[in-house]
């Protein structure tokens, strides 16, 4: 099967997306979200994401503690937790209706015109998970950079610091963001159809006389075959 110019651009985007969207599952399972180094004893790390908390100790290992209240996490961290699932259900609609929009979904029942608008949707519900995903990352990300350099905490007050995960969802958001623009340029591109029909036999038949005409309708003849012109 020969794939067009807008069936690759549709392939990408949905590569780009569902890798998009496991990377956005991944961190948000991830507790690498803030990591804090104590000076006192640097074989002990906390680190702490949008579910739980946990001290890494390099002879004891890593031991982690659910939070137990919501509303006891910090703004950011509330908003990350709301805003990371609705990313998940909006990627997820928008990988499913842009796979049934895309040329490598063949259903004769299905117009042309509305899995263009299927791809449209998807398209769009895949950026809008990009940025779903790119705003509670760098939220949390500028919490910590305010409070890393906030001149009110003593100094000897230990500070967090960026975790893995958060560079994992901007490159999640990227992604994300990629995969839905490749949908919506699909759209302008214009599937290479094979002609529909054949031309014509330009050779134009000899006219023809009406031999009867009794009811108001005419009866051609055939040319002769003695007939030489």
């Amino acid at each position: 099967m020969a794939w067009s110019l807008r069936g690759k651009v549709q392939l990408g985007g949905l590569l780009l997306s569902l890798l998009g969207w496991i990377c956005s599952c991944v961190t948000t399972v991830l507790p690498q979200w803030k990591t804090l180094n104590l000076d006192l004893n640097e074989m002990e790390t906390w680190i702490m994401g949008l579910w739980e908390v946990c001290v890494d100790q390099e002879e004891a290992g890593t031991a982690c503690k659910a939070f137990e209240s919501f509303l006891s996490l910090p703004q950011e961290l509330q908003v990350a937790r709301i805003l990371m699932v609705v990313s998940h259900a909006l990627g997820l609609l928008g990988l499913l209706l842009s796979g049934l929009g895309s040329e490598c979904f063949q259903f004769h029942r299905i117009r042309r015109v509305f899995k263009q608008r299927l791809g449209l949707l998807g398209g769009t519900l895949g950026a809008s998970a990009s940025a779903t995903t790119l705003l509670p990352v760098s939220w949390v990300a500028h919490a910590t950079v305010r409070n890393f350099w906030d001149d009110n905490i003593p100094e000897i007050v230990p500070r967090w610091e960026f975790g893995d995960a958060l560079y994992l969802g901007w490159a999640a958001g990227v992604l994300l963001a990629l995969g839905g623009l490749l949908f919506l340029f699909s759209a302008c591109l214009e599937k290479e159809d094979a002609p529909s029909s054949l031309l014509a036999d330009p050779t134009v038949p000899p006219s023809c006389a009406p031999v009867k005409e009794s009811d108001g309708s005419f009866h051609l003849t055939a040319r002769p075959r003695n007939l030489v012109i």
